[in-house]
Parts: structure tokens; sequence; C-alpha cells
């Protein structure tokens, strides 16, 4: 999982990236997380699986989800007071809750779209 943590400048970004990625590390998840800036965004979007968006980006909201969409990105906006997750774990969990989420909305929307030959394993594999 690519974790890419979006703020103005990089520097609260930079904080929040390394505090989820010791989260993960301890949690034992192959998570890796980087800080990047609404600048870099449409450069860093492309090697992201999910983005945390700064709570002072709110107002980007609408133009960073339609620029993940295309990349496949889940786009999450940190609420206000995230920089007092000091250890990282609240951040996590919000990763995972918009991962497992945006699966189960994709998982079944695409499922009912998929032809059926698609959806079904060929003899022996499992």
């Amino acid at each position: 999982m690519r974790i890419l943590v979006v703020c103005g400048a990089g520097a609260s970004s930079t904080f929040v990236a390394q505090r989820v990625r010791h989260a993960a590390q301890v949690e034992g998840l192959a998570y890796v997380a980087s800080a990047g800036t609404e600048q870099s965004l449409p450069i860093d979007l492309d090697s992201a699986d999910v983005v945390l968006v700064g709570p002072h980006l709110a107002h980007a909201m609408d133009r960073i989800r339609h620029d993940a969409q295309w990349r496949g990105a889940t786009v999450v906006l940190l609420p206000d007071d995230i920089f007092t997750d000091l250890d990282g774990t609240r951040t996590l969990a919000l990763v995972r809750a918009a991962v497992q989420a945006d699966g189960d909305a994709s998982t079944s929307s695409a499922e009912l779209h998929r032809p059926q030959h698609l959806t079904e394993s060929p003899k022996g594999i499992s």
C-alpha cells in the first residue's frame, strides 16, 4: 500500500507520513508513506494508492478526488486535529477504513458489471 500525505508546503505532511509509516510498521504492514504538496500532487498521484489530504486543503477536495479517480487512488480528507495523532494509529485507522469502504464499493460495483466468464476461476485454479 502506497500512502501519499498532501499538505500545502510539505512540512506537516512529512510528520503525518512518518507517523503513519511507523504505525504500519508496528502492525507488520507493508505500507509506504510519503509526503507531498498540493503543487506536486499531479506527479505524486501516479505512485499512490491512498491520498491523505491535510484539512487546510478541504477547498481542493473536488479537484483532488477527480484527479485521483483516474489513477484509482482513494482520497481521504484528514480531520482538523490529525496533527495530534502522535503515534499514527488514528491516521492508520483512517487509511484502513477508507480502503475497506472503497474496496467494498468497487468490488460490488465491478462484480455487477463484470461478465460471468471473468468472475469464474478456470478449473484447477483456486
